[in-house]
């Protein structure tokens, strides 16, 4: 008899699924955790999902709020994706963050528990935060050291060439858009090495812009989704401050076509965390 698939998915914002708008889902978002979850379930009605990732949230918190409470579901698999935040702080002790990481993987691993970990991707912000393609490249040397180390399967993002495409991300230039939700699901389910039916997105050629353009679509970002971030760190605050968990405990998996048509709720932030 095979064993019951329990999938637990812990982090910030790429994990709960900012980006991936759906006015039927907690917190207004799908992601690519859901998708993996569903497309699990298609095969196996009794595979058990829950996601206790939380936008805005940095890697002590995800540590502090979300490990024990996954540990005491006795999960199969889970997914650890954290230090994204981190790693947009002014000031970082990376060597500290790493340690802290490396302990909370082998905490999971521990458990027994299949152990899925990604790198980090050089997201195309701004020519202004270039120096953040260094950090990620240190933190992702580190990452695959510990999954290495500890026997993890590792989703390494930074190699996937699609994500180059504008395209694949929402308008904060942070989060992941719906395609690029979809495509990630399909990458991490080939390396779960699991049946799926996802196929990669597909993307007319982009419409050349102008100098101009360019400019002012700077400028909107700047005052759309910078200008707020900004104000939030100062005041130590986050966009996660007043939600919980999407799916806080094991549950079967609703597929999306049995979902009910879409509820009007206000329409939660998806910049940045």
């Amino acid at each position: 008899m095979k064993d019951q698939v329990r999938f637990v998915a812990l982090g910030d914002s790429f994990t709960e699924g900012v980006g991936d708008n759906d006015l039927r889902l907690p917190n207004n978002c799908r992601g690519w955790a859901d998708r993996v979850a569903e497309e699990l379930a298609r095969h196996d009605e009794t595979v058990r999902y829950a996601n206790l990732a939380v936008r805005g949230r940095r890697l002590h918190r995800i540590i502090d709020e979300q490990i024990e409470p996954a540990l005491a579901m006795n999960p199969t698999m889970v997914s650890f994706y954290a230090g994204g935040n981190d790693l947009l702080m002014a000031r970082l002790n990376m060597a500290r963050l790493i340690r802290d990481y490396e302990d909370a993987v082998k905490r999971i691993k521990a458990s027994g528990a299949m152990v899925l970990l990604f790198t980090g991707y050089n997201v195309p912000l701004s020519p202004l935060l270039e120096p953040l393609k260094l950090r990620t490249a240190i933190y992702n040397r580190h990452i695959r050291r510990i999954a290495a180390k500890y026997g993890t399967l590792l989703v390494d993002y930074w190699c996937f060439e699609k994500f180059q495409d504008p395209r694949m991300w929402a308008p904060d230039r942070l989060h992941m858009s719906t395609p690029g939700h979809s495509y990630m699901a399909k990458k991490v389910l080939e390396v779960l090495g699991a049946p799926h039916s996802l196929t990669s997105p597909t993307l007319a050629a982009p419409r050349p812009r102008t100098f101009t353009e360019n400019i002012a679509d700077d400028a909107a970002w700047l005052r759309r989704d910078v200008g707020p971030w900004l104000k939030r760190r100062v005041r130590g605050v986050s966009s996660g401050d007043h939600l919980g968990a999407r799916w806080p405990e094991l549950m079967p998996v609703v597929l999306p076509e049995r979902l009910g048509t879409a509820r009007a709720k206000p329409q939660l932030s998806s910049r940045f965390s």
